[in-house]
């Protein structure tokens, strides 16, 4: 009997433990911040201007939901910034040093096990950036050839898996991040670099020659995009996802996408130049936090 009493208050004192460490909200409102995970090179969804300063259609999205968190909890709210990269981004919001990251994560299956998401907000293309003089065209002309990527992604496990790369033989090259890939790339280390089509856009618009690049070959996954947050606040789910929604049906989100995806946006001035695609539109307009397994279902 004494064990079973034990047995239940540890496993009552682990849930009080889980419930502490997952109100989001009583953690924002008592210390009067909140901290944004950001990425510092993941194209037009959100990157650096350097100096502490971090901009993007993502990352400004996640400043409005911050706005209406505020409203909501009738309290000023700080933000901190807390730059992540592919691989540390999990475990950075599982821990609580990032209470919303909003940068380029795919919202998958796997994912789900460790974190939650809210509702998409960019549904993306994987695609292979070129150099445009390189004749490549396609994924069957990757064989032999050295592939970059950014450490802690998907996107060349999604290329091995993908029916016309089927022995298809070639060697990965690792950047730790976009940037770092991209420069792979450019410096002639790599001969494609596969990545979210926005990302490469956003890296080749802000190269010292973007008509030296080409986007080619075949679409190899359509994910979904989403900000993370911890597993199992609901509360805290239900509040971002209802700021987003807020977001869509009053046009402010299309809005922030015309700003950063298609007006010139800094450090450059050059615009990216990816028009709204039907499947973003189709996920505002029924708000989901599907995984991407579920957009490759026929």
């Amino acid at each position: 009997m004494k064990k079973s009493l034990i047995a239940v208050a540890v496993v009552l004192a682990a849930s009080a433990a889980t419930a502490q460490t997952t109100d989001t909200l009583k953690k924002i409102k008592d210390s009067g911040s909140i901290t944004l995970g950001t990425r510092e090179s993941s194209g037009a969804l959100a990157y650096t201007l350097g100096d502490g300063k971090y901009v993007g259609f993502h990352t400004e999205m996640a400043e409005h939901v911050v706005a209406d968190l505020s409203k909501q909890l009738g309290t000023k709210i700080a933000i901190k910034y807390q730059p992540v990269t592919s691989q540390n981004r999990i475990p950075l919001v599982q821990n609580g040093t990032v209470d919303l990251e909003c940068g380029s994560t795919t919202n998958n299956t796997a994912r789900q096990k460790d974190v939650s998401f809210a509702v998409t907000t960019y549904v993306e293309e994987v695609r292979i950036a070129v150099k445009a003089n390189s004749g490549i065209t396609s994924v069957a002309q990757l064989a032999g050839k050295k592939v970059a990527t950014t450490t802690g992604t998907t996107s060349v496990q999604t290329l091995r898996k993908h029916e016309r790369a089927t022995n298809v033989n070639f060697d990965e090259v690792f950047g730790k991040d976009h940037a770092d890939s991209f420069l792979l790339l450019e410096s002639g280390r790599a001969d494609a670099f596969v990545m979210d089509g926005q990302i490469l856009a956003g890296n080749i618009s802000k190269s010292k020659n973007p008509a030296d690049y080409k986007i080619v070959g075949e679409v190899l996954s359509v994910e979904p995009i989403a900000c993370m947050l911890r597993k199992g606040d609901t509360a805290f789910q239900t509040a971002v996802n209802d700021s987003i929604k807020g977001m869509i049906k009053s046009g402010e989100l299309a809005k922030l996408y015309d700003k950063w995806f298609m007006q010139p946006i800094p450090p450059s001035n050059t615009k990216v130049g990816l028009p709204l695609s039907d499947a973003t539109k189709a996920a505002w307009a029924n708000p989901n936090d599907k995984p991407m397994e579920e957009y490759a279902k026929k």
